[in-house]
Order: structure tokens, then C-alpha cells, then sequence
């Protein structure tokens, strides 16, 4: 199967499924002499991983990463990192009811068409479990991207926005709640309506927002390698995400060109910030931010009709371990893939000129 490794320099190849016996990865084109935090990788790990609080799926997984390869005295050796993440709460029976069935907004109906045969034991590899290898490639990449500050939060569940701008967040306070939202009045009002929605036994969308400060000027390439092309792809290859928006966004098509404009001052950052950070598809020093879009978990806990493999129209109910809302666990993977992005092409600038 292609389509299991990003990055150009920077490289990151994951493996493995949701019900197998575990999950990893392979880093490559990380350069030697990285002192890692293992702290602060595995940190990052259990921001991601299940059964971290009331509002997420209760399946109990360590999700302890054990490194393979590539890592000698603590330090890169500037060789392939491997690693594995076990898994150790498989319930598979929870999911034999749908052996034959096609769950509505999964993968289910378009990896059988694919491939003929799928893992149909928590999605197999279309599970949003993979992506706690790429938490960890993201967490080694962000060690040798230490002046930039990478910070992500939920900024809405459902109709609850968060009406601040991001200069006026507090971004110390993102995990003092466990919606992961830095303004504590709306986290609240969003963890009233997860318990809410759960209890209905259905699911709720979100978005979360990324913040990049201290990017150098020069990361990103002309034409079809643009900075915020690359993350955009890096936001959409996440589970359930369905949007992305950098800088002004949407709402920069309704303005006009006088105010859209980002006004240079003397010394080349801009008065204003509608840009995002990148011009010409390259950083240009201000800060990058970001917003993406996550639906609602298509796993409910209400009857739905939908189709089996012969084609008859049944009916089924959602059975099993699942999130009532994906966002508060998307938080570190958006950070990842962002780190990720900036790993690869900070090498890549390296290329740019003598």
C-alpha cells in the first residue's frame, strides 16, 4: 500500500493497525548529534493517547514508545529511527458486527472496494491510532526546532467558539483544561456540551487552531512545494479532518485588496499579519497560524441504516470505545504534522543557496 510516508528530507514511514499488535514508525533524514527529551516525546504521546479523561474514548492503552534504532547515548546518530508502540487493549469483538457492513462516513466501504480485504477490527489502518507515530516523529522533529514555538488548542467545539484572538490567549493555560481550550470560560461551556452530546449517544465536530512563532525567513519552496500547500496536506492527511484555513482564511475573500494588505515596516516584519506568515508560498518571520476542521466522529451510539457487502440496506448501531468529540486528542497531532513540515523543509532551505 503507498502512501505511508511524508516528508522529503525529513522522512517519517508509519506501520501497523488498530487491533494488531502494535503500531510504528521509521524516521529518516534526522540529523545526528539531537540530544532527545524522552520526557517530553512520551509527554506529547499522552496528550494524544486514549482514556486520558472523561470526554474521550475510554479504550486504555499506555501507548509507551519503545525506540528501536537510530539513537545512541541519548543522541541521533543520524541513521533510521525506529520504533513500536504496542498495543495492549485490543477489544476486537466489538467490532464483529460489522464484518459484513459498511459503516456510514468510515473508511469501511472504500478500502474493501480498494483493496478487496479489509481489517475491519477498529478500521485496521484507516484507524486514527496511527497517528500517534506520527506524535512521535513530530516530538523528535520539534528537538531540533527548539527556538520555534509550536502551540495548537481547540478554539471550537460545535457552535462554542472561542472569541479572542490568539495575541490575547494564554497558551501556558491550554493544558489546564481537559478540552485543551486556553480560554478556561469557553473550555467549560465546551466540555458541557461533549458530556451533553455523549449522553445523546452521538458525536460533535470542532476545530483546532495552530500557532508557529520564531519561524526563520525562507522555509518554503516556489510554485508547487509552497510552505502552506504543505501544510494544508499535512492537516487533511489527519482523520476526520474536513478544512483548512491559514492566515485571513475565508474571510480574507470578502475584504478588499487596501485591506487585505500587510504594510511593511522598516525593518521587513509587517503592521498587520493577513497573511499568515508566508508570502509566495515562503515563511516570511511573522507568525504562521492556522485553523482546521474536524467532523464529528462517525462512530455513533444510534441506529443507522446503511449497507452490507451483498448491497441489502440493514440496520446497525455503533458499538465499542469512541470519542464523542476527536478534537481535545487532535490537539498534539496537529502540532506534529506541523512539526513535521517545518523539519523538512528548514533542511530543505539548507539546499537553497551557498
Amino acid at each position: 500500500m503507498a502512501g505511508n510516508s511524508f516528508g522529503n528530507l525529513f522522512k517519517v514511514t508509519t506501520f501497523g493497525e488498530s487491533h494488531g499488535l502494535a503500531i510504528g514508525g521509521v524516521i529518516d533524514g534526522c540529523p545526528a548529534g539531537v540530544s532527545l527529551d524522552f520526557e517530553a516525546i512520551q509527554n506529547d504521546l499522552d496528550r494524544r493517547k486514549p482514556g486520558q479523561s472523561e470526554i474521550v474514548t475510554q479504550r486504555k492503552e499506555s501507548d509507551t514508545v519503545k525506540f528501536l534504532s537510530g539513537i545512541f547515548d541519548g543522541k541521533t546518530t543520524g541513521t533510521p529511527i525506529g520504533f513500536i508502540i504496542e498495543n495492549d487493549n485490543q477489544k476486537s469483538n466489538d467490532y464483529s458486527h460489522i464484518k459484513d457492513v459498511y459503516r456510514p462516513s468510515h473508511a469501511d466501504y472504500t478500502y474493501d472496494k480498494k483493496y478487496g480485504n479489509r481489517d475491519y477490527r477498529g478500521g485496521g489502518r484507516s484507524s486514527a491510532r496511527e497517528t500517534a507515530c506520527r506524535v512521535v516523529a513530530g516530538a523528535v522533529a520539534k528537538q531540533f526546532l527548539k527556538n520555534i514555538e509550536i502551540n495548537a488548542f481547540t478554539s471550537s467545539v460545535g457552535d462554542i467558539f472561542i472569541d479572542k484572538p490568539y495575541q490575547e490567549l494564554d497558551f501556558n493555560a491550554i493544558e489546564s483544561n481537559i478540552v485543551r481550550c486556553p480560554d478556561t470560560v469557553k473550555a467549560d461551556a465546551m466540555i458541557a456540551r461533549i458530556k451533553e452530546i455523549r449522553k445523546q449517544g452521538d458525536t460533535i465536530g470542532g476545530t483546532v487552531t495552530c500557532v508557529l512563532k520564531n519561524v526563520p525567513i525562507g522555509l518554503g519552496e516556489p510554485v508547487f512545494d509552497r510552505l502552506h500547500a504543505e501544510l494544508g496536506k499535512a492537516m487533511l492527511s489527519i482523520n476526520a479532518v474536513k478544512g483548512f484555513e491559514y492566515g485571513s482564511g475565508f474571510c480574507g475573500a470578502k475584504m478588499k485588496g487596501s485591506e487585505h494588505n500587510d504594510l511593511f515596516n522598516a525593518d521587513g516584519t509587517t503592521q498587520t499579519n493577513l497573511s499568515g506568515g508566508i508570502q509566495g508560498g515562503i515563511s516570511n518571520g511573522m507568525d504562521i497560524y492556522f485553523r482546521v476542521a474536524f467532523k464529528p466522529v462517525a462512530t455513533i451510539m444510534q441506529k443507522q441504516n446503511t449497507i452490507d457487502k451483498d448491497g441489502n440496506i440493514v440496520e446497525m448501531q455503533g458499538k465499542g470505545r469512541h470519542d464523542p468529540c476527536v478534537v481535545p486528542r487532535a490537539v498534539p497531532i496537529v502540532e506534529a504534522m506541523a512539526a513535521l513540515v517545518l523539519a523538512d523543509y528548514y533542511l530543505i532551505n539548507k539546499t537553497s543557496k551557498i
